[in-house]
């Protein structure tokens, strides 16, 4: 998983659902795409985190997940005091176990890069 010009990338299957986890790392931020069959560009957000809240807006709004979309968003740019533009795109909503998995997955592999 470990990428010397900071990509990474994983497949991840979660109630039969096959999700594709890609991050790529800068150094003031990350881009993460998350995408359920096809890779397309879906949903994305911008979060930015210098203060002591992070500063979120919506550049493509979500039709749903967008709670999931600001999250990811958050967390990240917060850990890393720096910028994270997450995509999303999904078949249909996630179930709540399945957004918790994929935020842990993708929190792993951001903290074991």
């Amino acid at each position: 998983m470990n990428s010397p010009n900071g990509f990474f990338q994983k497949a991840v299957n979660l109630e039969s659902r096959n999700f594709f986890l890609q991050i790529q790392k800068f150094e003031n931020g990350y881009f993460i795409s998350i995408t359920e069959g096809a890779k397309k560009i879906g949903s994305i957000i911008a979060s930015l985190a210098t203060g002591p809240s992070p500063i979120t807006t919506t550049v493509i709004p979500a039709r749903t997940d967008s709670l999931f979309l600001k999250l990811v968003a958050e967390r990240i740019s917060t850990r890393m005091r720096g910028i994270a533009l997450v995509s999303v795109f999904v078949q249909k909503e996630l179930e709540t176990d399945t957004a918790k998995a994929l935020m842990s997955e993708i929190m792993d592999m951001i903290e074991n890069e």
